[in-house]
């Protein structure tokens, strides 16, 4: 089963959910703007995507540029912020068995398709 966290809003998000069809994948949609993320569960995307908690950050919402942008914040504070703002989560992230990836462009998610 793929897994997409999904945020309607977002046009990127959209094009990654119609390659999610296009491609017949069995796939379950988390929209994590309603069900919100624990930090718990950012450190296990953050583990699975083999990045940096920086690197899921989205500097170019007004919340970062507003509230952290001029903040050295620990990798554990920046987890706590994606917790609490969604809106600073690069979007979409897929799962498919223990392999994860930001799908930005959206047809780099067809990588772990």
């Amino acid at each position: 089963m793929t897994i997409i966290y999904h945020n309607p809003r977002c046009s990127k998000s959209r094009e990654a959910l119609e390659i999610l069809e296009t491609q017949k994948e069995d796939y379950e949609v988390i929209k994590y703007m309603d069900e919100l993320l624990s930090v718990e569960k950012l450190k296990e995307l953050i583990k699975l995507l083999k990045i940096k908690p920086i690197e899921l950050v989205r500097t170019n919402e007004s919340i970062w540029k507003e509230k952290f942008k001029n903040s050295d914040l620990t990798d554990d504070e920046l987890i706590a912020a994606m917790a609490k703002y969604p809106k600073l989560i690069e979007r979409p992230i897929v799962i498919k068995a223990n392999k994860a990836v930001i799908g930005r462009p959206p047809k780099k998610i067809l990588e772990i398709l």
